[in-house]
């Protein structure tokens, strides 16, 4: 059996499988989920597949991109019941619009580079999208907050409205970290007592928003990823944070039973090794 036939074959017994999961006799679950309930699940597959990239396991992302594939295949069965569209055109769709965007490829059009490609998808993609006005209109709002601020940024960037350099950006983190103090500094009752009793006010939660805009903005000009850099970090903390906890357990007391400076210096003594 050749591999095109055995590919269509695969996909044929899948869209029936799930055509069987939401018939009357089918699963109760299956019949019950819309397209709004299934949002949670298709999320998590979302990230599970980005997960089983970076372990480098070549039969679990096999795994997580079929999970994906299943939720691809549920929105498509419960619009086809609806009569709104099927399977196939989804895949008809996005088979055009490939060529479409690739006229380098399937037409006559010369690129030099990859630069000259990206500016060409960009530009077809816009003649493609006429009812959007502005040129950050199309960044889904519904993206970690992370990749959005690098998302529109970027859209920024394409309608000439960034930083040249990277110098200009972390300038910018520093006026907002400046901005930040000083909204935690004017706080009287800060003032008065010389201690961290900042009363979280929406001025001051406004400046950290905007610092954590300016730092993401900071990466990208970097070449860096500033989800990639949390998670890295948040990794980190854990993996110290557990290496503590055992410390501490091991010298046969609780982390609630130590002071803050003695967990500081176990802290400190586990950050020298990791």
């Amino acid at each position: 059996m050749s591999e095109p036939s055995s590919g269509a074959q695969a996909t044929d017994r899948l869209l029936d499988l799930m055509a069987r999961l939401r018939a009357p006799d089918g699963c109760p679950w299956d019949r019950e989920q819309t397209p709004a309930t299934l949002k949670p699940q298709l999320l998590e597959e979302c990230y599970e597949v980005l997960e089983a990239i970076d372990s480098g396991s070549t039969p679990h992302l096999v795994e997580e991109l079929g999970d994906l594939l299943l939720h691809v295949v549920f929105q498509a069965q419960i619009a086809r019941e609806a009569g709104q569209f099927t399977f196939a055109d989804v895949a008809s769709g996005i088979a055009e619009k490939l060529v479409r965007r690739h006229p380098h490829v399937f037409g006559e059009e010369k690129v030099a580079d990859a630069t000259g490609i990206v500016a060409l998808w960009h530009q077809l993609k816009k003649a493609e999208k006429p009812e959007r006005k502005c040129a950050l209109d199309g960044v889904p709002r519904a993206l970690p907050a992370l990749m959005r601020a690098e998302a529109l940024q970027k859209r920024a960037r394409q309608a000439g409205f960034d930083w040249p350099d990277a110098g200009g950006a972390l300038a910018k983190v520093r006026e907002e970290l400046a901005e930040v103090t000083q909204e935690i500094e004017s706080d009287r009752a800060f003032v008065a007592a010389k201690e961290s009793k900042i009363s979280a006010t929406p001025e001051l939660a406004e400046e950290i928003g905007d610092l954590l805009f300016s730092i993401v903005n900071l990466t990208r000009h970097l070449k860096l990823d500033a989800e990639e850099l949390l998670t890295g970090a948040n990794d980190k903390f854990t993996r110290r944070f557990r290496a503590v906890e055992e410390r501490i357990k091991a010298s046969g007391k609780s982390m609630s039973d130590c002071t803050l400076e003695e967990l500081d210096a176990v802290w400190n003594e586990v950050k020298t090794r990791s």
